[in-house]
């Protein structure tokens, strides 16, 4: 049996899932966007930062989103980010498919993440991602315009938002340009915590 297809991101309160200029992705500002993350016991094991940690449903969150993830899918403009900022063992341990126009052999890290990268579009990419993952889930990684594409593309089957207490005032909005038309959501759970609200939507056709 298939597993799900997903994405899970931590939004402002006013809707931005990143900053506009890819010089700014993982500055300040996206800093302060993912604060909730960085003091998580999972999120300190994942990249071999130490023991310790906060333990919660924050932490349950993490290490259930990442158990479920079979594969990954992303947009070349994350990739690239990442590419500079990652360690070299990769936090995502699974393959991972990159939608690019540009033509390279797989990059396999240590700890398990390979990159592999996919000209011929989203569709494709979640083919093998789904091969890859087996009866896991495929986790859409973003960014914002990846993500968008599939939900246009009615490929997504559910998603996560960690609502962060932080304005942005621009940037990338996460929903800018959906097919609102087609799509409709059911939400499915809601979950406060002191530090952001994690809520979570069935996506269905209209």
């Amino acid at each position: 049996m298939a597993g799900k297809v997903f994405f899970s991101v931590s939004v402002s309160l006013d809707g931005f899932i990143a900053p506009a200029s890819l010089d700014d992705l993982m500055g300040p500002q996206w800093m302060e966007l993912h604060q909730w993350i960085f003091p998580q016991r999972f999120f300190r094991e994942n990249l071999k930062l130490g023991e310790g940690g906060e333990e919660g449903r924050d932490n349950d969150i993490l290490r259930e989103t990442f158990a479920r993830t079979g594969a990954s899918v992303m947009g070349k403009r994350m990739f690239d980010a990442g590419e500079r900022a990652w360690p070299e063992e990769a936090p995502f341990h699974t393959s991972v498919f990159v939608v690019t126009h540009e033509k390279r052999a797989p990059w396999e890290r240590p700890g398990g993440t390979t990159f592999h990268f996919v000209n011929d579009g989203i569709e494709a990419a979640l083919d093998r991602a789904r091969e890859a993952a087996g009866n896991c889930d495929v986790r859409i990684a973003g960014g914002g315009a990846t993500i968008l594409a599939y939900v246009n593309a009615s490929l997504i089957d559910e998603f996560s938002i960690a609502l962060s207490p932080v304005l942005f005032g621009s940037g990338i909005r996460l929903f800018e340009g959906v097919d609102a038309g087609r799509v409709a959501l059911e939400p499915i759970r809601a979950e406060p915590t002191q530090r952001v609200t994690h809520l979570t939507y069935v996506v269905r056709r209209r």
